[in-house]
């Protein structure tokens, strides 16, 4: 799991008023929850860029006022007109205790039923990932080669090493669909 690193200041200041003045810093407020006590901080909103705007999932390296913290991205709030982030929440992570992600999906190979006028979609974008924090991967991989006209890959046909998929098993992520042209060609016969 690829890790980002982020720099960030405690907050002590709470409530409507300090929250406004951080935010016209140009700074997002954020909490660390999970751990002793809960955690409130500042970031820079131009730090935060290569974090939120991919599609990759990182575990987050917090440093604040010189104590490191690993953590998860839980939620994040945006402006409903700007767009502008407004608030994060951080959740610690330890190496011994499991923790839920939302991974990628990416597919690889080429479906036998696009040969035979299908059409691959790929319903499921994301999957729901539990795992030790070491072991989370990047992105789980699904072969779509064996895949015919109508048929489809579900959450109980992957299996991934040391991490449990915690999505409902009949979940589908990739299917091939008949396309009206080759339904078409189909019934001409």
């Amino acid at each position: 799991m690829q890790v980002f690193d982020l720099k960030g200041e405690v907050r002590n200041d709470l409530g409507k008023k300090a929250t406004k003045a951080v935010r016209y810093a140009e700074k997002v407020p954020c909490v660390l929850y999970g751990g002793e006590a809960n955690v409130h901080f500042a970031v820079l909103d131009k730090d935060l860029k290569k974090l939120l705007y991919t599609p990759n999932v990182y575990l987050v390296n917090l440093d604040l006022d010189g104590k490191s913290y690993g953590a998860v991205m839980r939620d994040i709030q945006f402006h409903p007109v700007t767009d502008k982030v407004l608030h994060i929440d951080f959740y610690q992570t330890s190496e011994d205790k499991p923790v839920v992600m939302d991974v990628p999906v990416r597919v690889t190979g080429h479906a036998a039923g696009v040969q035979a006028g299908g059409k691959l979609a790929i319903i499921t974008r994301k999957l729901k990932v539990k795992a030790l924090p070491k072991d989370m991967p990047d992105e789980v991989v699904v072969d779509v080669t064996s895949l015919g006209v109508g048929k489809a890959i579900k959450v109980q046909d992957i299996h991934v090493e040391g991490v449990e998929l915690m999505n409902a098993k009949s979940v589908v992520v990739a299917q091939v669909k008949l396309t009206r042209a080759a339904r078409a060609a189909q019934s001409a016969q």
